[in-house]
């Protein structure tokens, strides 16, 4: 605490690697492995191999002539050629270096021989295998399963098919972020940072660019919310339960959905407050998956459509690869326009580092969650944080992550999701929703704190109660209990 006393504090201390390290045999590494992660776009697959990195291995995705979808290690295992430079073939991938093609599987399926060689070709095609990953493609996203074969989980269906509106459709989007990827998890359970980092006014001297800033479109989310953290589904989640005040009248309480190990489901992002609404859910969902120890992705959908979109604000255009519409600073490549049909081929370069960006001068005037999140080092030291109580999100979460790892919260393990997911078809209900009650102000400060908690609360404990109902009795039991609870605080 000494005046100047930087000399004093310029030893830096060695990152987290329990909780960040994902590589092959790490405790992390592992514990992801047996989850489903999304690891790029479908538009990225075209007519060439597109090699990519997840969770420290070097990969090739590709989709073969018939349509089915390959992960395979990247180097073949003849000789280490790297598949990326393979020819797509009806079916599997065929390496550049010497001819053997592999199927989706990893098994070969030819190998190159001469004339009266074919049975020795038979018994070498047999005696090896190409590393492979099992895979799927979902609304404009492929995801893999990196996990032991036979302990493969079900892919969870939140909520049936992540829409709760016949309306909204999953809009697919992967920004590439210059970091570890547990930073940018902790941004997703971190509901205090969009009251400065996205608040117009600490733009430096107004220097907008386009419109990146304010981009919620409300006060209410400008005001520092009252957090409520509540663990949910045995320990695998947190329920992030945020009350902001819009006026006198009306009280905006979002509840955001961190689910181990990397998924977040977020309430409507453009919520103004200025019309009672109960029970509003999905608006982004995305995961956070490692690239190696010093790169992530941001990969998931954009919920868009009148059902969740109410105010008409979503701009589908510009969701995709490397850009979001909602927040240009989100993502690496600041477009130098924001209109028309985005093309995967015409984007600039992802950059190297965030500093070698052509306007670098524009993200200091006006940063983003990119820049505040990767400008934490490549991999942010724990050790050297200052808590606030409004950290108490991720912190959480944090530990949710190392009692999943360390064995000391069992129903956190891979095996017992798979369990729980199968217990519930596949289909486990989120605690997501944003909310605005017509609840007045109290008279005192002390009493107002009390109903914004008191609401929070109760709506996660009526999503708890719920938690095993259909869909449509699980949204009517909510209403029924939110209609209550503003009741009871007071409806005009």
């Amino acid at each position: 605490m000494q005046p100047y006393g930087g000399y004093y504090a310029n030893r830096v201390p060695q990152h987290d690697p329990e909780l960040t390290e994902t590589g092959p045999g790490t405790p992390m590494g592992e514990y992801l492995r047996g989850f489903w992660h999304p690891i790029c776009m479908s538009a990225e697959l075209t007519d060439t191999p597109h090699h990519l990195k997840i969770l420290g291995e070097e990969l090739v995705t590709f989709r073969d002539k018939s349509g089915r979808v390959g992960v395979l290690h990247a180097h073949c295992v003849h000789r280490g050629a790297s598949l990326e430079y393979g020819r797509i073939e009806e079916r599997g991938i065929r390496c550049c270096y010497h001819g053997m093609v592999f199927d989706v599987d990893g098994s070969c399926l030819h190998v190159p021989y001469p004339k009266g060689e074919e049975k020795e070709a038979e018994r070498f095609a047999c005696s090896i295998r190409q590393g492979a990953y099992k895979a799927f493609e979902r609304n404009g996203l492929v995801f893999a399963y990196m996990g032991p074969p036979e302990r493969e989980p079900p892919f969870p269906e939140w909520e049936g098919n992540f829409t709760v509106s016949e309306t909204d459709e999953l809009v697919p989007y992967s920004n590439w972020q210059h970091c570890n990827w547990l930073q940018v998890q902790d941004n997703a359970a971190d509901n205090y940072h969009p009251t400065a980092l996205h608040n117009g006014t600490y733009v430096v001297d107004g220097h907008y660019q386009g419109t990146t800033f304010n981009e919620v479109g409300a006060a209410s989310m400008e005001v520092g919310p009252d957090m409520q953290f509540i663990p949910v589904h045995d320990g695998r989640g947190l329920a992030c339960a945020g009350a902001r005040r819009v006026d006198k009248d009306r009280l905006f309480i979002r509840v955001q959905h961190q689910a181990l190990p990397n998924l977040s489901l977020h309430a409507y992002t453009s919520e103004d407050g200025s019309a009672r609404k109960l029970f509003s859910r999905f608006h982004i969902i995305r995961w956070t998956v490692p690239v190696d120890d010093e790169n992530s992705k941001m990969i998931g959908w954009r919920v868009m459509g009148p059902g969740i979109d109410t105010r008409g604000v979503g701009d589908k255009s510009l969701v995709g690869y490397e850009t979001i519409d909602f927040l240009e600073g989100q993502v690496a490549t600041r477009r130098p326009e924001r209109f028309g049909k985005y093309k995967l081929e015409d984007f600039p370069p992802i950059p190297s580092s965030h500093r070698e960006r052509a306007n670098y001068k524009e993200c200091q005037y006006a940063p983003g969650d990119y820049e505040a999140i990767i400008s934490q080092r490549p991999i942010a030291v724990h050790a050297l944080e200052n808590p606030t109580k409004f950290d108490a999100g991720l912190y959480a979460f944090r530990k949710m992550l190392r009692d999943a790892l360390r064995g000391t919260n069992p129903a956190a393990s891979p095996d017992s999701t798979a369990q729980w997911l199968h217990a519930v078809g596949g289909t486990p209900k989120s605690y997501c929703c944003g909310n605005v009650f017509e609840v007045p102000e109290a008279e005192d400060i002390k009493q107002e704190v009390a109903n914004r908690r008191r609401i929070a609360r109760g709506i996660v404990a009526l999503l708890t109660e719920s938690d095993k109902l259909s869909n449509e009795a699980r949204r009517a039991f909510v209403l029924e209990g939110m209609d209550e609870l503003e009741r009871t605080l007071g409806k005009k």
